[in-house]
């Protein structure tokens, strides 16, 4: 079976302030496991802000990274590693630039249920391969 394009995958309710705060958990503890001062941010359905999550020692900056992150990727329908990939692959990837509001930085991932867009986990404070595995650890928190 085939996933779906990203312009397919409906939008879903919003996520809930409790499965919100069992995919931050869970990926706080990939991060407490490394070492990584991260800050998560999780957005409902239509991008906006349910829960932000920072380590003591997070840079600042990774605030405001961290959601732009997580709208990118529910807006978008796409996991913002997408994004990266097709900047560094240049030609008209690099159009990417000239979307307000878009980050092209991996850390960001869509979060679905019943095959559909609920919200999104965006990560910031360690290199962009490290957020991912961050937020990747988080929606691990949906399959148990």
């Amino acid at each position: 079976m085939t996933t779906p394009a990203p312009a397919l995958i409906p939008y879903g309710p919003p996520i809930d302030l409790n499965t919100a705060k069992r995919i931050a958990a869970e990926a706080g503890k990939e991060a407490d496991g490394n070492g990584w001062p991260v800050v998560i941010a999780i957005v409902d359905s239509g991008a906006n802000l349910v829960l932000l999550l920072r380590h003591d020692a997070a840079q600042l900056a990774s605030i405001d990274i961290a959601q732009a992150k997580a709208r990118t990727a529910a807006r978008l329908k796409r996991p913002t590693k997408v994004l990266e990939d097709g900047f560094n692959a240049g030609g008209s990837g690099l159009r990417v630039l000239a979307l307000d509001g878009v980050i092209p930085m991996e850390g960001g991932v869509p979060i679905l249920k019943d095959g559909q867009i609920i919200g999104a986990i965006g990560v910031s404070g360690v290199a962009s391969a490290q957020d991912g595995l961050v937020a990747a650890a988080g929606l691990r928190a949906l399959q148990e």
